[in-house]
């Protein structure tokens, strides 16, 4: 199951557990549309998540409708989560750096 973790982006593992963090009842659908990924790709990533013991998946024991479940996030979820958010900000930081770095340029050779 490492293997398939591995092929899953880290951007994607990190936000999968920030959004069902912040919403655990969140559908595959919806987590696809604000994840901008496909319904397969969300439920590869929610299967490995589960398989790992990151995330738990229940159902709702008093709503009609069975089909919905709501994820929750477990201890190792949890870790793992802290891990991938500070790499995510050291991803992004030098992201940005490399950005302000080159509108930097650019403006000085428009004042040129």
């Amino acid at each position: 199951m490492a293997k398939v973790l591995r092929s899953i982006d880290p951007d994607v593992r990190f936000r999968v557990l920030h959004f069902l963090e912040q919403e655990p009842e969140l559908t595959q659908r919806e987590l696809a549309q604000k994840l901008g990924i496909s319904l397969g790709g969300v439920n590869y990533c929610l299967k490995a998540l589960i398989d790992i013991g990151q995330i738990k998946a229940g159902n709702f024991s008093k709503n009609p409708n069975k089909s919905i479940y709501l994820y929750l996030i477990t201890p190792k979820g949890i870790a793992e989560k802290s891990k991938l958010t500070a790499d995510f900000l050291k991803r992004k930081m030098v992201e940005y750096h490399a950005l302000k770095k080159e509108i930097d340029s650019l403006k000085s050779s428009l004042k040129d």
